[in-house]
């Protein structure tokens, strides 16, 4: 029974990461749900770092490696890009284990806009750090924010929804099915 757990939380996780590929707004994805979800039901806590962050690299290597970038770029493993977002994951999840230790409405709402604001000032202090399109000063900084601003509303739009969606499916899933998905998943 612990397994079966498990196995919905990381298909719920993998769903959510596959629906990438389905034409979206910039920026309108799972990233902050994903983690968040993780961070709220995996009970042994690497698991929600560990399945988020592997669902987005396979789907960043099908993406970046097949969709996008083969036909000019060639095949990467990895990108200077990742590290920031995927360090924001980690922040995430960790924001989840801190402020979802308890399921309410609320609380998942909070972590789906703190997830916007961490996604947000990580990723795009990434991107004033290694782009050569921003002066690395404080004026380069305020730029790189500022221009990353128009793209802020679709990150906590795609978070809420995907939250909505990925919470509100399992906490169905858990009153329609309790022995399903009874707590305890240790894998």
């Amino acid at each position: 029974m612990k397994n079966k757990r498990f196995l919905i939380i990381t298909g719920f996780i993998v769903l959510a990461v596959l629906s990438r590929i389905l034409p979206h707004p910039y920026n309108f994805t799972p990233l902050g749900a994903i983690a968040l979800f993780g961070a709220a039901y995996f009970t042994d806590k690497k698991w929600a770092i560990l399945i988020p962050l592997i669902a987005m690299w396979i789907s960043d290597l099908i993406l970046n490696n097949f969709i996008y970038t083969a036909f000019f770029e060639g095949f990467t493993l990895f990108n200077s890009g990742m590290i920031w977002i995927y360090g924001s994951l980690i922040l995430i999840a960790l924001l989840g284990m801190k402020f979802l230790q308890k399921i309410t409405l609320p609380r998942v709402l909070g972590s789906a806009v703190g997830a916007s604001v961490i996604f947000f000032i990580v990723s795009n202090f990434g991107v004033w750090l290694t782009s050569p399109m921003y002066p690395l000063n404080l004026g380069g900084l305020a730029a790189c924010y500022t221009a990353a601003i128009p793209f802020f509303h679709n990150t906590l739009a795609g978070d809420i929804v995907y939250c909505a969606t990925l919470f509100g499916a399992f906490e169905y899933l858990k009153y329609k099915a309790p022995r399903l998905v009874r707590a305890e998943a240790t894998v």
